[in-house]
């Protein structure tokens, strides 16, 4: 009977989410150093991710994607060692600035398209942060996103801020085919395909659910680096 518990217990669904920013001239050195440091430090349920950020207020910076694993495995994880801790801080952090941010991510399963593992090279991320105590009605608005999104043949993973700054969503859509999913054309718009769904209208009610329980909203297009990231 405790087998089935403990599975529970142990649902692989954080993420957590640095951004660094290399020095100007030291980007290569910086690069090196990252690559060198992912695929020495961190395997299994630690591997890192690195993706480029091209584009929105952090572009020019690097995302680090660290799991999935779960609230267990990081509240038994403990100090990472002194050797891990000295070839960031004198092989990596002397070449990046003092800018930067860290968060945890929780998967969404009912929110979803996609596992959580489904990767793709290239990503969009939608910030959505809500007003104070409209968590519910974001959610049940993205919860209409899903099926529009299923029905479109979409990859799109949503994750919540989890004590990581305002509460809100965060939702990536992975191109599973490249940039060109974001070509005119491509699929049907979002709005024609949401009404055929909920119905003639219907997307007036998301604009109103918008501007009602939305503080802010605003995205970011980033590039997978399989170069920088753990093997």
């Amino acid at each position: 009977m405790l087998v089935p518990l403990l599975g529970m217990s142990q649902t692989k669904n954080v993420i957590s989410v640095t951004r660094n920013f290399a020095k100007a001239d030291k980007v290569l050195e910086f690069e090196k150093a990252l690559a060198s440091h992912s695929q020495k430090y961190h395997t299994g349920d630690w591997k890192w991710r690195v993706f480029e950020i091209s584009s929105g207020p952090f572009a020019g910076g690097y995302l680090i994607v660290e799991g999935p694993v779960s609230w267990e495995q990081l509240d038994t994880r403990g100090n990472l060692g002194v050797e891990h801790n000295n070839d960031w801080n004198k092989n990596v952090a002397i070449y990046t600035t003092d800018r930067s941010t860290s968060d945890y991510l929780v998967f969404d399963t009912s929110l979803s398209t996609v596992m959580i593992t489904d990767y793709a090279e290239k990503i969009n991320i939608t910030h959505i942060t809500q007003k104070v105590g409209y968590g519910g009605k974001i959610y049940d608005m993205i919860k209409t996103f899903r099926p529009v999104w299923k029905e479109g043949g979409q990859s799109v993973a949503v994750y919540s801020a989890s004590s990581s700054g305002p509460a809100g969503y965060l939702v990536v859509t992975r191109y599973k085919n490249g940039l060109k999913e974001r070509a005119d054309g491509y699929r049907k718009p979002f709005k024609e395909r949401y009404e055929a769904i909920h119905g003639e209208d219907s997307w007036n009610e998301v604009i109103d659910m918008q501007r009602n329980f939305v503080q802010d909203q605003w995205s970011e297009l980033l590039f997978m680096r399989t170069d920088l990231g753990s093997k």
